[in-house]
């Protein structure tokens, strides 16, 4: 029974090296791969075996092989994920939004509007030339170009962030169903006694996907499965998951189950910048800008309406824009084909020009609450570069933690070529030395045999 014991001990021991170094040369092959979590074989020893008043060990069993992973860093790597992705994915559309107004230049707003005073000015000087009427006109024109492409570049941008939400919807629908499969996948591994670490991996791999994405929650059950959720609305476990829609209603871009039944509250993530920015930053610019050229409308044909032109008879009580329509400043049809239909004097007397310079002090001028028009467009642009600002330093704070949190991450679930050399050496000798405790066994068997 003694040498038996002997060859059982020395063969699984033999076995468990084996082992042991399969998992050593696995991590080995993997030290390149950033989504591979290092593997330990967990060594153990057999359970005793009593005979009589003696305990006689049985070796060793290759107990588990473990994956080696520090759940409270994937934890900050994730909420770290979804705060940088949120500002970055921001910068990008701020960016956009910085580039349409082309500040600070001559061919900006606040440049064309000066200009376009300018020519008031200048007009006011020599009211009768028709060459500085003309000039009006132009800079008008220029304003109202500049105005309607920022408007139409607003309405791309807003666009484009409503193809790619669904674009991003899609990627998370995705990503939620794979979750899903993982889990059932990971169970029944479990349940077979088949290693899980390669899923596992996988798995983790769709949940960072899914943290750069949105804001979500991961917990673990008794089985080893993820249980997610996005805003606090479940989406996925072992057993079901749930999918999302985005839809436009009533000018908001929002994100709901396909039923409509659940909308979850999103504050993180790319998909939390596209549909902030939809629904929260580009409608206050739009709001502002509006707010500028319907100032610069009312007040400039407060001025205009009542001045006189030099026709004869003179003419009163004629509006220089016809109005600002869906980010449109219209010009009056007449005064385009007309510059003498420019009112400027403010008495009918020819050669007066005191509506002009009025009208060139608009820019300048404050109102009750002490802002000029210039003023509240230069608080635009301000916010906008705030915005961005913002947007641009918080998200490299961000990069900064999460480059912090990679090098944790792989001290712990990195593969150390060193370290697995090292084992490699380890195992390696406990495997000679339970190949020599078999010829020993075997020695002692033929010398048994040759006795009897």
């Amino acid at each position: 029974m003694g040498i038996s014991r002997l060859f059982n001990i020395a063969q699984k021991s033999l076995g468990v090296y084996q082992g042991a170094l399969d998992v050593t040369a696995n991590n080995i092959a993997n030290s390149s791969n950033a989504d591979y979590s290092r593997q330990r074989a967990v060594i153990t020893n057999e359970t005793s075996q009593q005979i009589g008043r003696l305990s006689w060990g049985t070796g060793v069993k290759l107990s588990d092989i473990q994956r080696v992973r520090d759940t409270l860093v994937d934890q900050q790597i994730r909420a770290n994920n979804q705060k940088y992705s949120d500002m970055n994915q921001r910068n990008t559309i701020l960016g956009q939004v910085e580039n349409l107004f082309s500040e600070p230049s001559d061919i900006g707003l606040s440049g064309l509007s000066s200009a376009f005073y300018n020519s008031w000015q200048q007009l006011s000087v020599t009211p009768n030339s028709v060459v500085l009427r003309n000039n009006v006109i132009q800079a008008a024109k220029n304003l109202s170009i500049k105005v309607k492409n920022i408007n139409d570049g607003l309405d791309t941008i807003k666009s484009n962030i409503v193809s790619e939400t669904k674009d991003k919807v899609n990627s998370i629908n995705i990503n939620i169903k794979q979750i899903q499969s993982l889990n059932s996948q990971i169970l029944k591994g479990k349940t077979a006694g088949v290693n899980k670490n390669a899923l596992m991996d996988r798995r983790d791999k769709v949940i960072d996907a899914l943290s750069n994405l949105v804001n979500i929650n991961v917990s673990y059950d008794s089985n080893n499965s993820a249980i997610v959720s996005i805003g606090g609305v479940f989406v996925a476990d072992k057993a079901s998951f749930v999918q999302f829609k985005s839809t436009v209603i009533n000018g908001k871009l929002k994100i709901t189950s396909p039923d409509g039944t659940s909308t979850p509250n999103l504050n993180g993530g790319e998909l939390f910048a596209l549909t902030d920015t939809f629904n929260n930053n580009i409608p206050g610019y739009q709001a502002s800008l509006d707010g500028y050229i319907n100032n610069l409308v009312n007040s400039l044909n407060g001025q205009h309406t009542k001045g006189f032109t030099p026709t004869n008879p003179s003419l009163t009580s004629i509006k220089f824009f016809d109005g600002y329509v869906k980010g449109e400043l219209k010009i009056n049809s007449e005064i385009l084909n007309d510059p003498n239909k420019i009112a400027i004097s403010k008495d009918g007397t020819s050669g007066n020009g005191e509506i002009a310079l009025n009208i060139a002090n608009l820019f300048t001028q404050k109102d009750s609450n002490g802002i000029t028009q210039l003023d509240s467009y230069i608080n635009l642009i301000a916010q906008i570069g705030n915005d961005k600002k913002s947007a641009v330093d918080t998200s490299e704070a961000y990069k900064l933690s999460l480059d912090q949190l990679q090098k944790q991450k792989a001290s712990v679930s990195g593969v150390s070529i060193d370290e697995e050399m090292a084992n490699v050496i380890r195992y390696q000798r406990s495997y000679d030395a339970s190949a020599k405790l078999i010829k020993v066994a075997d020695d002692m068997l033929q010398t048994l045999i040759n006795i009897l």
